[in-house]
């Protein structure tokens, strides 16, 4: 059974890229694929929405096994429904304005722009990152993260095995209580043994965006060269 969240089905952002969904891509892959068991969740905290406090959201299911159908019914149905606020949410996300009807024309510029604002903060992100020493980054292609890799000094990494940190966590620690950003180690997504990494949003107004890849900048290269000179 495949279990497919796509609430990033808004958030592309790579030049030729756009979303495909899972059951599309099942039906295409023709009728030996038919009977697959798939989950499509959507959820209102994501896309061009953001409404994280809602708690707003809803899935698909296709070709469950009819037992298995019966048991989620009965689980769903026991549970409490969901605040009204998120019910409201969810509805208007189901059915957002369409041409012709007085607010779609405010609907489709404010969603326009939420999605042109997250489109430039991917692009300055990754090109930022790459532009510095000690960092490489893919490229922001899709959601709201980026996810850089960090060439740390060796004694950087002695540092944080002194102290029994991960090497990635010893840094974003550092960034914490210097410039107060606050990122998620790299370690905490089992990275690949001996590389390290953070992963940051894109979320924050451009101009915040802006201000704060600066002082991290600062940060970045003060630490890579104050970690060079422990003893």
């Amino acid at each position: 059974m495949i279990l497919a969240d796509e609430v990033y089905q808004h958030n592309i952002w790579a030049e030729g890229s756009e979303f495909h969904s899972f059951k599309k891509v099942l039906k295409q892959l023709g009728p030996d694929y038919d009977s697959v068991a798939l989950a499509s969740f959507m959820s209102a905290s994501k896309g061009f929405m953001g409404e994280c406090g809602s708690r707003g959201g809803y899935y698909e299911v296709v070709n469950l096994d009819p037992a298995v159908k019966a048991c989620l019914l009965k689980f769903i149905s026991a549970k409490l429904c969901p605040p009204v606020l998120g019910q409201a949410t969810i509805d208007t996300i189901v059915t957002p304005p369409q041409p012709g009807e007085p607010s779609y024309d405010i609907f489709k510029k404010e969603t326009d722009f939420v999605l042109s604002q997250l489109h430039k903060k991917a692009k300055l992100v990754t090109e930022l990152f790459n532009s510095m020493e000690g960092i490489e980054c893919n490229e922001v292609q899709g959601a709201m993260y980026a996810f850089p890799r960090i060439i740390l000094p060796q004694k950087a990494v002695d540092a944080a095995k002194a102290k029994k940190m991960t090497p990635d966590s010893f840094y974003c620690f550092a960034m914490l209580e210097e410039i107060g950003l606050c990122t998620v180690p790299g370690s905490g997504f089992g990275e690949k043994e001996g590389t390290y990494h953070f992963r940051i949003t894109i979320l924050p107004p451009l101009e915040d965006i802006k201000k704060t890849l600066e002082a991290f900048k600062v940060f970045h290269l003060r630490f890579l060269q104050n970690t060079s000179r422990l003893d």
